[in-house]
């Protein structure tokens, strides 16, 4: 069973093994359930909108991305 270590800013790695095996790359998201003493992580299909960045925004765009963004989050469970 792989083991891995709180650091100092409470973060952990999750074990390559298990990275390989569910298929988690960089930049997904996991939802964290607390279940009795334990700590339960899964996959989760979300993804934020991209931007690019490398454009000029009008504060029309800048609400429209939010709006979205605020959408997006309302759906995920707490």
């Amino acid at each position: 069973m792989p083991i891995t270590k709180v650091t100092r800013n409470y973060q952990i790695t999750i074990p390559a093994e298990i990275r390989k095996a569910l298929g988690i790359k960089m930049g997904e998201y996991l939802k964290v359930e607390l279940r009795g003493d334990e700590i339960v992580i899964k996959r989760i299909d979300k993804e934020w909108p991209s931007i690019d960045l490398g454009r000029d925004f009008s504060p029309e765009d800048i609400e429209e991305n939010i709006r979205k963004a605020l959408s997006e989050a309302s759906k995920w469970e707490v």
